[in-house]
């Protein structure tokens, strides 16, 4: 809303300093300021209330190490989290973009199923919370919405520079910005083009995949799209999910992540720096830079009261509210078959599950007695199993996400 306050004062009025609200590095600036201010100062705030509503977290008995001691700490601190994003990105993000508004859709539409489930497992006293089922419906239901505007909606598309036609030489000189501003590129277009890590000519549109069904086969991309972005929602939330189970661990290595999607954000939808990375320009995917900016300090500023020992615990309405935001960041900025190694934190702890099931299932119908291939799952418990503190494990697992996130980063070269 600031946004278009000063835009206003600055057209009619010329109110010196207005004019930087135009630029995304001011307003993300101001962004992640505020949104580390509401965090420490006004999280206090909803802790004490939580608290006073006896809003307490009921632990199931794991024979883990200090698990009695976390009874009764406040829940639902996804709340934070949510309001510490929402109210800078409503202050100084340009509403009227496509996906600013997916991603606001999506914090609202995630962090009710979260506060659902949290408010069964708090005040019903029903330990299993919402069911899965109802869980997984309303994730495909924002992936179906997530999937189908980005593949309908006219504001959502690609720019990729002109070649020379094969046979033509070019020489290979020096530019600098302004020439490359006047570089020739094409319209924008309609697309359903990713991007693949590590490979040359990186470039993969998923219509390709339907090529076999005839002339018009991009026509029905959208069979294949939307259930892609399902997956991915669906996925990415869960992992986030399981990976809040130990103090500072999902906060801190959502925060790894999203600071890495908000570099590829920034590059993506600047024609400059696209340009000199060789990478897909991508109009006014910029401004989800505002959203990662006040995410991030969201995430960072809710740490100052989940690191151990934790204050507060963000529940269901903050792990899946962030396994669904950077789903939907990482396929706005079309990094998302980068997310098994951006992400590979929750992906470790969504396998570790899977497999522990499967193999206690398998080995219980074939022995007639269930085996482990973990000592507990998901796989930050294998470790408290093992006996080491709960710091060491998070601090640990932020070591692996941030060479992860490096890794990721890295790929924008590395082909």
């Amino acid at each position: 809303m600031l946004y278009y306050l000063f835009e206003f004062l600055e057209r009619e009025y010329q109110l010196p300093g207005a004019g930087l609200f135009e630029f995304i590095s001011f307003r993300a600036a101001a962004a992640i300021i505020l949104s580390l201010l509401i965090s420490t100062i006004y999280g206090k705030k909803i802790i004490n209330y939580l608290r006073k509503k006896q809003i307490g977290e009921s632990v199931r008995e794991l024979g883990l190490e200090g698990q009695s001691q976390k009874a009764g700490t406040p829940t639902m601190g996804g709340v934070i989290i949510i309001l510490a994003t929402l109210i800078p990105v409503l202050l100084f993000a340009k509403l009227d973009n496509v996906y600013i508004e997916l991603l606001i859709a999506t914090t609202i539409w995630m962090g009710v199923i979260g506060f659902v489930d949290d408010y069964i497992k708090t005040f019903k006293k029903d330990k299993e919370g919402l069911k899965g089922r109802f869980k997984v419906i309303g994730q495909i239901g924002i992936g179906i919405i997530v999937g189908v505007t980005l593949y309908m909606h006219p504001e959502v598309t690609v720019k990729e520079e002109l070649k020379a036609p094969a046979g033509v030489q070019v020489e290979n000189v020096q530019v600098d910005a302004s020439e490359r501003l006047n570089k020739e590129y094409t319209a924008e277009e309609k697309s359903t083009k990713t991007t693949i890590p590590f490979v040359k000519n990186n470039e993969f549109d998923y219509s390709e995949l339907l090529a076999w069904t005839g002339e018009n086969y991009r026509d029905y991309a959208w069979l294949l799209f939307i259930p892609i972005v399902i997956f991915i929602i669906t996925a990415v939330s869960n992992g986030a999910n399981l990976t809040d189970g130990i103090d500072g661990l999902a906060a801190g290595s959502s925060a790894i992540i999203a600071l890495t999607l908000g570099i590829f954000a920034w590059v993506s939808g600047n024609i400059i720096f696209s340009d000199y990375l060789n990478i897909m320009y991508i109009p006014r995917v910029g401004e989800i830079t505002i959203f990662i900016s006040a995410f991030v300090g969201a995430l960072v500023g809710f740490l100052w009261y989940n690191t151990y020992p934790a204050q507060v615990f963000m529940g269901d309405t903050g792990s899946l509210t962030i396994g669904g935001i950077i789903a939907v960041i990482a396929i706005a900025v079309r990094k998302e078959l980068l997310i098994p190694v951006l992400c590979g934190i929750f992906l470790a702890e969504n396998l570790s599950v899977v497999m522990q099931v499967s193999w206690f299932k398998y080995t219980k119908k074939k022995f007639g007695e269930g085996r482990r291939i973990f000592l507990m799952s998901p796989l930050h418990h294998h470790y408290q199993k093992k006996g080491y503190h709960e710091s060491k494990i998070v601090t640990r697992f932020w070591i692996v996400g941030i060479i992860l996130a490096v890794l990721s980063i890295v790929t924008l070269k590395l082909r």
